[in-house]
């Protein structure tokens, strides 16, 4: 992996930056090992009081999280100008938010999955690791490499 100390253009950021992040979009993506494969689903979420909630139905998901393994998510986005792109990666431990007054208190309960099928299990990741970096978007001519004529 790459020093981002050798790259004057990537900013580590701060606790509060990557929740300000989390907090302006809504897509990411999860990660579990099934089998002892990794699997990578899109998912869209919502930040809440330190955790972050999303629905999945029965399945992979599901099944890695009743088996108390930890999870991966990963969100991205770029500014206004697409400029400047940031990632910001969540590790802990998923829930099953199962407290019915619990769930009448959270902002999931406007939670509308994507995908089609049923999403009746609310998922709360507690976040055991939390970090996140931005940096500027290079020109394609820095990286793209050059066509022969």
């Amino acid at each position: 992996m790459e020093n981002l100390e050798s790259r004057p253009d990537t900013e580590v950021l701060s606790v509060h930056d990557c929740w300000k992040y989390l907090r302006s979009s809504s897509v990411a993506r999860v990660a579990v090992v099934s089998s002892g494969d990794p699997e990578i689903f899109p998912i869209n979420y919502i930040p809440d009081e330190g955790t972050v909630i999303f629905r999945t139905g029965p399945g992979t998901k599901l099944n890695a999280i009743l088996a108390g393994q930890r999870i991966v998510l990963e969100a991205d986005g770029l500014n206004t100008y697409g400029t400047i792109a940031w990632s910001v990666i969540v590790k802990g431990h998923a829930e099953i938010v199962t407290e019915d007054e619990e769930l009448q208190e959270t902002p999931a309960m406007e939670l509308s999955p994507w995908a089609p099928g049923t999403k009746d299990h609310l998922v709360r990741i507690t976040p055991a690791e939390l970090s996140g970096r931005r940096f500027v978007i290079s020109a394609p001519s820095q990286w793209w490499l050059p066509r022969d004529a």
